[in-house]
């Protein structure tokens, strides 16, 4: 396992191992999408890690998916508060950076005042319902966003940006995945556009590569990353060539000298099957982070024989903080309850026992 626990630079930012706590939505920000004084013990409770990525953060108001209770970063109170967690964060010696996220047609009328979600296509999420206080309720036909509203999602990015930096972040990654607005427009199942944003992989990934650009512009691309899933059919996505998309977008985040690129390897549901790790190696010369279900001693292989220059995980770090510590030991890792994933209570989110109170 030695390897896992040797520093790496990815871009700018350097750590100290390479064990990263993959973004995981939580549910325990305020009614106003504020961080709570319980996410600030939560994330310093896993400051061990090599790099922390924030979980999923609305970057303009009024795009909530999860249960309304997922943080935002585009209000002052919000900026406070998730200063909060950064400095305890970097108090117990920890880096950490924020997931930039937009939820598109993910987002539901029950938590946005009635407010149809937006989309690249006017198709609705199908292979999933959404959880509310009234029970399960369909996801809605979104509305088609216009070209001449992009500018807008761009400009909401590069100030969540510039938010997240006043609020004393290491870096920022746009979250470009598992079927979110970025992601939408992206792939092919759900992008059905025509003109510049739409038909060609190219013109797809248009406005991503415009967010990635205006998020540059406010931290330097070393201190970005960039999290695709090519696989993915979560939230009803899937793609015609997803490893041309995986190659074209590695190619792009290669150009630009970004931090990373976070890759998740496969499908939720096991439906699309590909070799994007592969895809993405052989036009992408930066730090890659790999994710979904990697175990410690496939990591460690990964990154000893330089697949990866990291590995990012998640399931186990909702009931390890010490996950860091437990996989140097070799101790076993603590399976985490599923019914308080998204609860908004203390219980299943910060007590669960380091090794050494256990």
């Amino acid at each position: 396992m030695s390897s896992l626990f040797t520093p790496v630079t990815l871009g700018a930012l350097e750590l100290p191992n390479r064990i990263v706590m993959a973004p995981l939505t939580r549910c325990r920000a305020d009614a106003d999408h504020v961080p709570t004084d319980l996410m600030v013990e939560y994330y310093a409770q896993r400051a061990s890690a090599g790099l922390i990525i924030a979980e999923a953060t609305m970057v303009m108001e009024g795009n909530s998916s999860f249960g309304g209770r997922e943080p935002g970063i585009y209000s002052d109170a919000q900026i406070v508060a998730w200063r909060k967690v950064t400095e305890a964060v970097h108090a117990k010696g920890g880096k950490i950076v924020l997931q930039l996220w937009h939820g598109g047609r993910a987002c539901h009328p029950f938590f946005n005042e009635g407010a149809i979600p937006v989309a690249p296509s006017a198709l609705a999420i199908t292979n999933d319902e959404i959880h509310t206080s009234e029970g399960k309720k369909a996801y809605v036909v979104p509305r088609e966003l216009r070209d001449d509203e992009l500018p807008a999602i761009v400009e909401g990015f590069r100030k969540a940006a510039l938010n997240a930096k006043v609020a004393g972040f290491d870096g920022v990654e746009i979250h470009s995945a598992n079927g979110y607005l970025l992601d939408e427009f992206l792939r092919d199942g759900s992008n059905k556009r025509t003109g510049p944003y739409g038909g060609t992989i190219e013109n797809r990934a248009r406005l991503m590569l415009e967010v990635v650009d205006a998020v540059i512009g406010v931290w330097e691309s070393g201190f970005v990353g960039v999290r695709i899933s090519p696989l993915n059919s979560y939230n009803s996505m899937e793609d015609s060539d997803p490893i041309g998309l995986t190659s074209y977008v590695a190619a792009q985040i290669e150009e630009r000298c970004m931090a990373y690129l976070h890759l998740m390897r496969g499908d939720f549901f096991g439906v699309q099957k590909g070799d994007v790790v592969g895809a993405a190696k052989a036009v992408f010369n930066g730090a890659l982070i790999g994710n979904m279900g990697y175990t410690p001693e496939e990591a460690a292989q990964a990154v000893t024989d330089g697949t990866l220059a990291a590995v990012a995980f998640g399931h186990h770090y909702v009931s390890n903080p010490d996950l860091v510590e437990r996989v140097k030991v070799g101790a076993a890792l603590v399976e985490p309850d599923g019914s308080t994933l998204y609860s908004h209570e203390a219980k299943g989110y910060t007590d669960y026992p380091t090794l050494e109170a256990a």
